[in-house]
């Protein structure tokens, strides 16, 4: 058994894509139209056969109360691997992303928390 995909609530897709790939960096994988909404992933550019995130419409009535929570909350709703958060973070802040966190080491990690424009708090992280 292996994770061939993971998603994030998005509350515009259009909006989300623009971000994940133009300001993270992120692939376009697959758009498929599905009705109102898509199935729209992207992949790693440094795995672009990887795990794929799935920007997924947050539609469903439990979604939009259950971001809100974990946002007020401080809390990310998924977590990135980086290289170098420090560097990540600067690359970032110049794109005009909003941090929440700057960049904090505890104990074998250094993370960084920014909002993704789409509804939720994101974590970088780099394993040291």
């Amino acid at each position: 058994m292996r994770i061939v995909l993971t998603s994030v609530l998005v509350d515009d897709q259009e909006k989300a894509q623009r971000f994940y790939t133009d300001v993270l960096g992120f692939l376009p994988k697959a758009d498929v139209p599905m009705g109102e909404h898509r199935w729209l992933t992207l992949v790693s550019e440094d795995d672009p056969d990887g795990v794929q995130l799935l920007l997924e419409p947050d539609a469903h009535p439990a979604a939009k109360p259950f971001k809100a929570a974990l946002v007020r909350d401080g809390i990310p709703c998924t977590s990135f691997a980086v290289d170098d958060v420090r560097a990540e973070h600067k690359r970032l802040v110049k794109l005009g992303v909003r941090f929440t966190q700057a960049p904090v080491t505890m104990g074998p990690v250094t993370i960084a928390v920014f909002d993704d424009t789409c509804g939720n708090l994101v974590q970088i992280a780099q394993q040291h």
